[in-house]
């Protein structure tokens, strides 16, 4: 790699958008992740307003020995460990829904977009629990939404890519065109390039039935062990999830559940409502609801049921995967995350997968672990000091539910580039795959977020 300080001059970058130095008006705000906790120091953003802009800075990243990075909505952002362009697509934000069923989402575009337009359709498109994100970070990592156990992983719905790999070229990805690298970018996150636009099925579905309740402090054990049991003869049409919550006493905290631990129930159901209704019914009588009903909703108002923060905030997570959730893993998470527990999360969650999600692709992707019956995550305040008490604790906690552990997470959860963590992503056929297309494609490093995938190959030969 050619050194930075004999780098071609950033006046050679020729694009429609802006390029924005460290210091000039506008930096700073498309620099900055949503998680704010995240360093983001490049030596230049470049503001793309067409794909021909992304090509442009790839092209001058491989002449000049720099890294690129990428950055929509700023959400699953990560630092680079050297000097890197960061290209902004959050201007190419151009949505088209078709005549056939399909939508067209450039790379700035965000899932509340898509429900908007996709609502007097009666058309869905398989949004993640917070509708802020955007669709194309959400849908190169594979996408585990709210109805994900009825409609399965949404990244399987992609029928296309529109992609700059690498090497400054921009090429289509299909079944059948480059059918390699669009077996990558299902799954594979940024590994194999930037994406500028991609096509996906939507779904036929304008309403639900569901919602979130919150459960009294003194209820969460009784709560939490009905929902393991309840679980495990659920019907594919319900998706759930529940959250052990320790909100802190902020504006905008409803009063129930600022300062105070609580558990929130979130449950989706795609069909007859009134079956809904009886399906959860159960599960409503295990305790004190201090907050939240279930009820039919509007497809475009999904993001409702998991109530995910809009704002920018520093966060730091861990995650993993089970494949069961016996009373023994119970009493473990209780144990470490239940109200008596001196827990630093902010969140600590499990959702519960399998039905569709636990089906192959029709077109083999990146994405595995398939095989897991539930996530468990945690979410806790990325500053200091409480920031090492949070890691600390997601470790002991993953840890302790070891037993029942596959020893994997997947790519949207828990963001990193170490290369222990990136390799539970992938089994290692998928983890060789990856690293392999990423040199055929990249063949001078360009793509920061293949950086890691190499390292994590290396790790595990």
């Amino acid at each position: 790699m050619t050194d930075v300080s004999v780098a071609a001059p950033l006046e050679d970058l020729t694009v429609a958008g802006r390029v924005l130095r460290p210091g000039a008006p506008g930096y700073a705000e498309l620099a900055t992740p949503w998680n704010v906790a995240v360093r983001s120091e490049p030596i230049a953003v470049v503001e793309a307003l067409t794909a021909d802009d992304v090509v442009a800075a790839v092209r001058f990243a491989r002449r000049s020995g720099l890294e690129v990075s990428v950055q929509a909505t700023g959400h699953g952002a990560v630092a680079t460990r050297r000097p890197s362009l960061l290209v902004h697509t959050g201007r190419l934000n151009e949505l088209e829904i078709r005549g056939d069923g399909t939508a067209r989402a450039d790379a700035g575009v965000r899932w509340a977009q898509v429900l908007e337009v996709g609502a007097p359709l009666g058309l869905a498109g398989l949004a993640g629990s917070a509708p802020n994100v955007g669709v194309v970070g959400y849908l190169t990592g594979g996408g585990i939404g709210p109805v994900v156990r009825t409609y399965g992983v949404s990244s399987d719905r992609v029928t296309a890519f529109d992609v700059v790999t690498g090497d400054g070229e921009l090429r289509r990805a299909t079944p059948t065109e480059n059918p390699a690298l669009f077996w990558g970018l299902r799954g594979g996150k940024g590994t194999l390039g930037i994406v500028t636009a991609v096509e996906f099925e939507l779904v036929e579905l304008a309403e639900l039935y569901g919602g979130c309740v919150y459960f009294d402090a003194t209820d969460a054990s009784a709560v939490l062990r009905a929902w393991a049991r309840w679980t495990e003869d659920l019907p594919e049409q319900a998706t759930t999830s529940v959250a052990l919550l320790r909100m802190p006493p902020m504006p905008g905290i409803p009063e129930p559940l600022a300062g105070r631990f609580a558990l929130a129930l979130r449950f989706a159901w795609v069909g007859d409502p009134a079956r809904g209704e009886e399906v959860v019914a159960p599960m409503l009588t295990r305790g004190n609801i201090v907050l939240g009903r279930m009820g039919p909703l509007p497809y475009a108002a999904i993001g409702a049921i998991h109530a995910d923060p809009v704002d920018p905030m520093p966060v730091t997570e861990t995650a993993g995967l089970l494949r069961s959730l016996p009373a023994d893993a119970v009493d473990t998470v209780l144990a470490l995350a239940g109200p008596d527990a001196e827990c630093p999360q902010v969140i600590v969650e499990l959702r519960h997968l399998g039905g569709a999600y636990a089906r192959p692709s029709a077109h083999p992707s990146a994405f595995d672990h398939r095989d897991a019956a539930y996530t468990v995550q945690t979410i806790g305040l990325g500053v200091p000091p409480v920031v090492d008490a949070a890691n600390g604790h997601g470790a002991a906690l993953l840890h302790a539910l070891a037993p029942w552990t596959t020893g994997g997470c997947l790519p949207n959860f828990a963001v990193s580039t170490e290369p222990a963590d990136v390799a539970r992503k992938y089994g290692a056929e998928t983890l060789t795959r990856l690293a392999t297309l990423a040199t055929t494609y990249d063949p001078d490093g360009v793509i920061a977020a293949a950086q890691p995938v190499h390292a994590a190959c290396l790790l595990t030969k």
